[in-house]
């Protein structure tokens, strides 16, 4: 009796617990390759905001980037740290890396991943517009893999004082790396991380191989595949929100979650490159249609197009100094045509919109400004299409009048009645009551001299 009652006990259980076998939400993968950019920061949050609506027991988030805007990976890093699931960061596939951004995307998540034959680090801020102004110290040995016996407190407080001596070259390099130093050693003491390599990643710049970065306890596994990230975290207790769950994974299905069309579209429009020309075709289509009224489509084009590159750069770091220079830049080309200045607003228009388009994108990711050809074949094609639209209002300005009251004053009509006082005459094909101080006959030619209201004051051509 005992043996049949602890069997139908452990048959209840196995039932019990087969609805959460069966209908338990799947591991959600999403794929981040690339730099990390406005476009990449909205579909990683998207995608953890669905997996904790589905009830995911964890959100994978396979990384491989160079790093990116300092704007997005705090976007990405405040979602991971406000989500009610467990955020996972592998940095996959082989030959991957987390650099820069990706460290510290890497470093907020509740669990650190890599593949073999990736790494992690380099993440120094870079100053926008050349090299860093922050150099670091020469170092007399590699740090890319750290023995474990090395003391990195140590080195790290050396350096500190090296950099309070004045080895940075300004204070704002300084400030920088300071506040992202302290920003890497907070992640890491939430996650309780390996802190003192963090601020190496950060202060030199060194980096780590996926198997050096387990040694240091700057990651917590090194998994070939997802499929094997999944068996290793199983059984695993994170704190989430204040609370300890463990997480049961070892036979959780996984969904891969591709970008959609929205992230691929934010990602075209969000390139500097093209919200810097969108912008232009919006100024150029309304200015067009400004000088020649009537076209219409090139102000609804440039208008749409005006409207998408703000948009854009409401996503983007933009630097209002280099948008402001720009459009200078363009109203001193305009006023070039108008005003007799022997090209002096031409050349300073052209001066302004060069420096405003290298201005425009305030970012410290390498590679993310504007390119020089760029900007050099859009100042081009911007004179000789300014000269070409402006010179074509100034030649329709000196076309003559071919409607309207002021061409009506000279033209000759014929008279259909006989006026005596007033009377009906043909002008343009159109008929008009007109008066003459002159006695008129049918048939006769006359000149229009004057208007009053919709009555013509006319007289006869004949001496």
């Amino acid at each position: 009796m005992k043996r049949s009652t602890g069997f139908l006990r452990n048959g209840l259980a196995a039932i019990l617990l087969l609805p959460v076998w069966v209908g338990a939400a799947p591991v959600v993968v999403l794929t981040a390759s690339g730099p990390i950019t406005p476009a990449s920061a909205d579909f990683i949050e998207r995608g953890m905001q669905h997996g904790a609506v589905e009830g995911t027991p964890l959100v994978v988030l396979q990384l491989d980037t160079p790093g990116g805007l300092d704007t997005s990976m705090r976007q990405i890093i405040r979602a991971i740290l406000a989500s009610p699931v467990p955020v996972a960061v592998f940095v996959a596939p082989s030959g991957a890396r987390a650099a820069s951004a990706g460290t510290y995307i890497l470093y907020a998540s509740h669990i650190a991943a890599m593949a073999p034959g990736t790494n992690l680090g380099a993440a120094t801020p870079i100053q926008i517009g050349g090299p860093p102004e922050f150099e670091p110290e020469p170092e007399t040995k590699p740090k890319s893999a750290p023995r474990p016996t090395e003391t990195p407190s140590d080195e790290s407080g050396k350096k500190l004082s090296k950099d309070e001596k004045g080895s940075a070259k300004s204070a704002s390099s300084r400030k920088a790396i300071h506040d992202a130093a302290a920003y890497i050693r907070a992640l890491a003491q939430m996650r309780d991380r390996n802190a003192e390599w963090a601020e190496l990643a950060v202060k030199e710049a060194v980096s780590l191989s996926a198997v050096d970065a387990l040694k240091l306890k700057v990651i917590d596994y090194v998994a070939t595949d997802v499929a094997d990230l999944l068996k290793q975290v199983h059984g695993r207790q994170v704190t989430i929100l204040g609370e300890k769950i463990i997480l049961d994974t070892a036979f959780a299905e996984v969904r891969i979650v591709e970008p959609d069309w929205r992230t691929r579209l934010l990602a075209i429009i969000t390139d500097p490159s093209v919200a810097y020309v969108l912008m232009l075709i919006g100024i150029y289509g309304l200015f067009f249609e400004f000088s020649n009224p009537g076209f219409v489509f090139p102000g609804v084009a440039g208008g749409i197009c005006l409207l998408i590159a703000m948009y854009a750069f409401q996503l983007l770091p933009v630097s209002y100094a280099g948008l402001a220079l720009i459009l200078l830049g363009i109203s001193f080309m305009v006023a070039e045509a108008f005003l007799p200045s022997f090209g002096t607003l031409g050349i300073g228009g052209v001066v302004a919109f060069v420096v405003g388009s290298l201005m425009l994108i305030d970012s410290d990711m390498p590679g993310y400004g504007i390119p020089w050809p760029l900007i050099a074949s859009v100042a081009l094609v911007s004179v000789l299409f300014l000269v070409l639209v402006v010179g074509m209002a100034l030649k329709a300005r000196h076309h003559p009048i071919v409607s309207g009251r002021e061409e009506l004053i000279g033209a000759e009509g014929e008279i259909l009645e006989d006026i005596v006082d007033e009377g009906m005459i043909r002008v343009h094909g159109e008929l008009w009551s007109a008066r003459s101080a002159q006695h008129l006959f049918r048939g006769q030619k006359v000149r229009v001299v004057g208007m009053e209201g919709l009555v013509l004051i006319v007289t006869s051509t004949e001496k």
